[in-house]
């Protein structure tokens, strides 16, 4: 009927203000045809717009536009008896992967580099095809169902796998000469156990952009979680079910004082906690995983201490304890030889603290980021196909 061809003429040609993602039903008959008929002088916009539709908006008509001799000018083939959208199901799991990972649909557009309406209709195209809601919408914010994150888990090393596979098939020609690494990692990872991995692979691999982010642990989980980095590198206390976490270095505990200290001439079988109470530490933010441990091992042994400078970074606080403005207990990644302090071992009281890689499980691991960990650990892939899919 004319009023049915016009109400969903209007949702399918008006492309600019995309009304069809915000109130319009899910069409299910995919015999339906919408005759559109123009005059001779047809204005072309209105057959760009329709184009345009056809190409970045989900349609499960036949649209035909006609002029007055029922000319055919145009003619967009009907979809198949099962329609999705666009009739790609990668591009749906695209859609589907990046928007669950960011938590928006807004910045699954942005990374895609399409509109955000058509994100959506992906989504609920991918949607109908499953018969199941993958996400729970509320305002700008999605969350994914339970149905949702088992289809993620399956669909999430498929869809990254396809997006390397140039990548990975230049690896096997051995022209490994394209590609980004996103590698989160503390300060004192990236100053003290990361140089020299970054410099062979980039020695081996000039092609492949590194990007080091310099973030506290909280954040490179976060940033894991929502892909925007490939893996992490630090040390972890508690490891979540949802990323794994392999060792690759140990490191000790020591405590470290100015030239000459009173505690700097005690023997590490004769140092004892309560010898350090009495003056003033000098710690990393309370928020990092260092104040966590000192104030966990001083409690269970009953030990009082305080705390008279809070200071970022480990290069920091060695320069302050050189100046003799307290004492520190660090872990000896951050101990090169050059400082101008006297260190003592408090192994008997601290555990080796390990250093090592975190991937998130499922996570494919694209042909550069192996190379890199090969280097950074060799044999360590071999550790992580289990869990990543390999």
């Amino acid at each position: 009927p004319a009023a049915f061809s016009y109400l969903h003429l209007r949702q399918l040609i008006d492309v600019s203000t995309h009304r069809m993602c915000n109130h319009a039903a899910p069409f299910t008959d995919d015999q339906t045809q919408i005759i559109v008929p123009v005059d001779k002088h047809a204005d072309s916009n209105i057959l760009c717009q329709i184009q345009t539709y056809q190409n970045t908006i989900f349609s499960i008509f036949t649209i035909r536009i006609v002029n007055d001799k029922s000319t055919l000018f145009s003619d967009f083939t009907a979809m198949a008896s099962r329609p999705y959208y666009k009739q790609n199901r990668l591009k749906q799991l695209r859609a589907f992967c990046h928007a669950a990972r960011s938590g928006s649909i807004t910045k699954a557009a942005q990374r895609l580099f399409i509109s955000q309406p058509a994100v959506s209709l992906q989504i609920q195209a991918l949607e109908r095809e499953l018969a199941c809601t993958l996400f729970e919408r509320r305002g700008p914010q999605i969350r994914l169902t339970q149905a949702g994150q088992a289809l993620l888990e399956i669909a999430l090393p498929l869809v990254d796998g396809i997006d390397s596979i140039g990548e990975d098939f230049a690896s096997e020609l051995g022209q490994l000469d394209s590609g980004e690494i996103n590698i989160a990692a503390g300060e004192s990872t990236i100053l003290y156990l990361l140089p020299e991995p970054v410099k062979a692979f980039a020695e081996a691999y000039p092609g492949i952009r590194i990007k080091l982010h310099n973030v506290t642990g909280q954040d490179g989980m976060a940033m894991l979680r929502a892909d925007n980095a490939d893996f992490a590198v630090g040390s972890m206390l508690e490891v979540p079910d949802d990323v794994v976490y392999h060792p690759i270095v140990n490191y000790k505990t020591m405590l470290i004082t100015p030239l000459g200290h009173l505690l700097a001439q005690k023997k590490p079988g004769r140092l004892r906690l309560k010898d350090i109470g009495p003056y003033g530490l000098i710690l990393p933010p309370r928020h990092l995983a260092t104040w966590r441990i000192v104030d966990t091992v001083f409690r269970q042994h009953n030990v009082n201490y305080s705390v008279t400078l809070e200071a970022g970074g480990w290069e920091v606080i060695k320069k302050y304890v050189e100046l003799g403005l307290g004492i520190s207990i660090v872990t000896d990644i951050c101990l090169t030889g050059s400082e101008d302090v006297s260190k003592v071992s408090l192994q008997r009281f601290f555990p080796d603290r390990s250093y090592g890689v975190v991937v998130r499980k499922k996570k494919y691991l694209s042909a550069a980021i192996r190379q890199f960990l090969e280097i950074l650990a060799p044999g360590i892939i071999d550790v992580f196909s289990p869990e990543t899919g390999h």
